[in-house]
């Protein structure tokens, strides 16, 4: 092998040659690509918690300081009216907005909901996106409260 060429991988083989990375090189993660000026917020809006029927609405350059919770509500029911695909939503009475997961964060093994932190529930209408925890990719669910609470008392999947 000569000084010039770098790593070879032997003939017939399929494998690249190990070419180990520094430590020093950062690859930017999802929540720095994007600005809290201009993120992406994916909504999960629920129709069923028993039958896991929800469907996701992307919402792109979101101005989390800017934007509170109570805009968002009304974003996205005023998406829900006009967004092809959501005609079966449009008479759901949603009220509640809850992160699902943030970007490189757990998620949760309920495939319609996270169960748990009970604090992720957005239930200040006056409050920014940065200040209830929002960031780029940010997955948040939109719901029915009452729906949510009878399903957390008996989370019962009837659709397998």
């Amino acid at each position: 092998m000569s000084a010039e060429a770098g790593p070879s991988t032997p003939p017939g083989s399929s494998f690249a040659p190990f070419a180990p990375v520094s430590e020093a090189a950062h690859q930017a993660l999802a929540t720095e690509l994007r600005p809290v000026g201009a993120a992406t917020l994916t909504v999960r809006v629920i129709k069923s918690f028993p039958y896991r029927t929800h469907k996701s609405l992307v919402l792109q350059h979101v101005d989390l300081r800017a934007e509170t919770v109570g805009g968002l509500k009304g974003r996205v029911r005023e998406a829900i009216k006009t967004a092809p695909g959501f005609k079966p939503y449009r008479t759901l009475e949603l009220d509640t907005l809850k992160k699902y997961t943030v970007a490189h964060g757990h998620k949760t093994q309920n495939l319609i909901i996270n169960l748990d932190h009970d604090e992720w529930i957005l239930d200040d209408d006056a409050r920014t996106l940065v200040e209830v925890g929002c960031e780029n990719e940010t997955e948040l669910s939109f719901f029915n409260r009452a729906a949510y609470d009878e399903f957390k008392a008996n989370p019962e999947i009837k659709w397998d």
